[in-house]
């Protein structure tokens, strides 16, 4: 929240486990919260489910175009098939706004070996398509969505945030914070390069030591 207002975040790929996890903590928040999708029924319906499972009527589910026109705040939480034509698909709708991009370049079926997409990272490419005007943060990416989808705890992780707008990155780390996790300002967006290739490593270590959701901790920051 920023004096007193209500901030309007818009998830883009709301209906999957890691964008709806954050939807529903964010909901729980106070934020008014809209998951898109590209088909806005199901998008509708997915809202319907989650607000089932927080007790309340708090999120509303529409299509990727309306939620991103309606957003303060957008964040893209989808396949890295569907970035590129997900954000061609709304790109009038971003300008002037923060743009926090969830996005890993995995490459199926080999999701467990880092691969560095031909901008080298997500979110680099993300602010190349969408220009000056729309500042992307990068964030979210080493985090379990098991353990988003427990809204009643805090999640053990650390969240690296990264971004070349100092305001925007700030924001976002609110965001974190919101969500029941520590922020760490990770530096400009290049560094998105480093922290979008750990997802497939904690992928990995999940499954050589049989769990599911491994994450990071910044040591030394009180």
């Amino acid at each position: 929240m920023s004096d007193g207002m209500v901030i309007t975040v818009g998830v883009l790929g709301g209906t999957g486990k890691e964008g709806s996890g954050l939807a529903m903590r964010w909901a729980l928040q106070g934020y008014r919260v809209i998951i898109g999708s590209r088909d806005a029924e199901r998008a509708a319906t997915r809202a319907a489910e989650l607000n089932e499972q927080i007790g309340g009527d708090y999120i509303i589910g529409l299509g990727n175009d309306d939620a991103a026109q309606q957003a303060e705040i957008v964040v893209l939480s989808v396949p890295y098939s569907a970035h590129k034509p997900t954000l061609e698909g709304v790109k009038p709708h971003l300008d002037g706004k923060i743009l926090v991009d969830v996005t890993v370049p995995l490459q199926p079926p080999k999701v467990r070996t880092v691969h560095l997409p031909p901008g080298q990272a997500a979110a680099l490419e993300a602010q190349s398509l969408l220009g000056d005007a729309v500042r992307v943060v990068s964030a979210f990416q080493n985090v379990s969505a098991v353990k988003l989808k427990k809204t009643d705890t805090d999640v053990e992780c650390d969240v690296l945030v990264t971004g070349d707008d100092d305001d925007a990155k700030q924001q976002v780390i609110r965001l974190v914070e919101a969500a029941g996790m520590r922020g760490i300002d990770a530096g400009p967006l290049a560094n998105a390069v480093a922290i979008e290739a750990l997802t497939p490593v904690l992928l990995y270590i999940n499954k050589a030591y049989g769990i599911k959701s491994s994450g990071i901790r910044i040591t030394g920051i009180e």
